[in-house]
Protein backbone atom coordinates (compact mmCIF):
# COMPACT_ATOMS: atom_id res chain seq x y z
CA UNK A 1 0.00 0.00 0.00
CA UNK A 2 1.26 3.55 -0.91
CA UNK A 3 1.01 5.77 1.77
CA UNK A 4 1.07 9.94 1.47
CA UNK A 5 4.44 9.75 2.98
CA UNK A 6 6.18 7.76 0.77
CA UNK A 7 5.40 10.88 -1.90
CA UNK A 8 4.92 13.75 0.03
CA UNK A 9 5.80 15.97 3.01
CA UNK A 10 3.57 18.13 5.15
CA UNK A 11 3.68 21.11 7.35
CA UNK A 12 1.03 22.47 9.46
CA UNK A 13 -0.40 25.77 11.49
CA UNK A 14 -3.39 26.66 13.17
CA UNK A 15 -5.63 29.97 13.60
CA UNK A 16 -7.97 30.28 16.27
CA UNK A 17 -10.00 26.75 15.44
CA UNK A 18 -8.60 25.99 11.60
CA UNK A 19 -6.04 23.95 11.11
CA UNK A 20 -4.01 24.63 8.07
CA UNK A 21 -1.84 21.70 6.51
CA UNK A 22 0.60 21.97 3.35
CA UNK A 23 1.36 18.50 1.05
CA UNK A 24 4.27 19.05 -0.69
CA UNK A 25 5.50 16.19 -3.52
CA UNK A 26 9.14 15.17 -2.59
CA UNK A 27 9.48 14.62 -6.27
CA UNK A 28 7.66 16.87 -8.99
CA UNK A 29 6.74 13.16 -10.56
CA UNK A 30 4.38 12.10 -7.99
CA UNK A 31 2.35 15.50 -8.47
CA UNK A 32 -0.59 14.41 -10.74
CA UNK A 33 -0.78 11.36 -8.46
CA UNK A 34 -1.34 13.66 -5.27
CA UNK A 35 -3.12 16.10 -7.30
CA UNK A 36 -5.91 13.14 -8.01
CA UNK A 37 -6.10 11.28 -5.18
CA UNK A 38 -5.57 13.96 -2.14
CA UNK A 39 -9.17 15.77 -2.43
CA UNK A 40 -10.95 18.10 0.21
CA UNK A 41 -13.66 15.49 0.56
CA UNK A 42 -10.72 12.55 0.93
CA UNK A 43 -9.23 14.70 2.82
CA UNK A 44 -12.53 15.30 5.15
CA UNK A 45 -13.31 11.90 5.47
CA UNK A 46 -9.78 10.87 6.35
CA UNK A 47 -10.22 13.35 9.40
CA UNK A 48 -13.54 12.36 10.16
CA UNK A 49 -14.02 12.98 14.30
CA UNK A 50 -11.52 15.55 14.33
CA UNK A 51 -12.55 18.05 11.72
CA UNK A 52 -16.03 19.24 12.37
CA UNK A 53 -16.08 22.25 9.44
CA UNK A 54 -15.34 22.50 6.31
CA UNK A 55 -12.42 21.66 4.09
CA UNK A 56 -11.07 23.93 1.28
CA UNK A 57 -8.05 22.59 -0.99
CA UNK A 58 -5.92 25.21 -3.00
CA UNK A 59 -3.77 24.40 -5.08
CA UNK A 60 0.04 25.87 -5.25
CA UNK A 61 1.57 23.87 -8.96
CA UNK A 62 4.31 25.55 -8.89
CA UNK A 63 5.93 24.40 -5.81
CA UNK A 64 3.86 20.94 -6.39
CA UNK A 65 2.13 20.99 -3.37
CA UNK A 66 -1.72 21.78 -1.71
CA UNK A 67 -2.76 23.47 1.18
CA UNK A 68 -5.54 22.48 2.92
CA UNK A 69 -7.44 24.58 5.32
CA UNK A 70 -9.51 22.55 7.85
CA UNK A 71 -12.56 24.74 9.69
CA UNK A 72 -13.80 23.74 13.32
CA UNK A 73 -10.70 21.28 13.53
CA UNK A 74 -9.04 22.19 16.82
CA UNK A 75 -11.36 22.30 19.82
CA UNK A 76 -12.13 25.23 19.67
CA UNK A 77 -8.73 26.67 19.57
CA UNK A 78 -5.70 26.32 21.61
CA UNK A 79 -7.10 29.03 24.39
CA UNK A 80 -9.80 26.63 24.61
CA UNK A 81 -8.95 23.02 23.34
CA UNK A 82 -8.70 20.23 26.14
CA UNK A 83 -6.46 18.69 23.48
CA UNK A 84 -2.83 17.94 23.95
CA UNK A 85 -1.79 18.64 20.61
CA UNK A 86 -3.55 22.13 20.66
CA UNK A 87 -2.07 23.74 18.11
CA UNK A 88 -3.02 20.52 15.85
CA UNK A 89 1.09 19.85 15.19
CA UNK A 90 0.19 16.32 14.65
CA UNK A 91 -1.92 16.63 11.81
CA UNK A 92 0.66 16.56 9.28
CA UNK A 93 1.38 12.93 10.50
CA UNK A 94 -2.43 12.03 10.10
CA UNK A 95 -2.46 13.52 6.62
CA UNK A 96 0.66 11.41 5.23
CA UNK A 97 -1.50 8.36 6.33
CA UNK A 98 -3.64 9.20 3.70
CA UNK A 99 -3.62 5.94 0.97
CA UNK A 100 -2.85 7.07 -2.56
CA UNK A 101 -2.88 3.89 -4.38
Amino acid sequence: MMLLRDIAHSRTGDKGNISNISVIACDPAHWERILEKVTADRVKLHFAGLVAGEVIRYELPAIQALNFVMHDALGGGVTRSLSLDPHGKCLSSLMLTLSVE
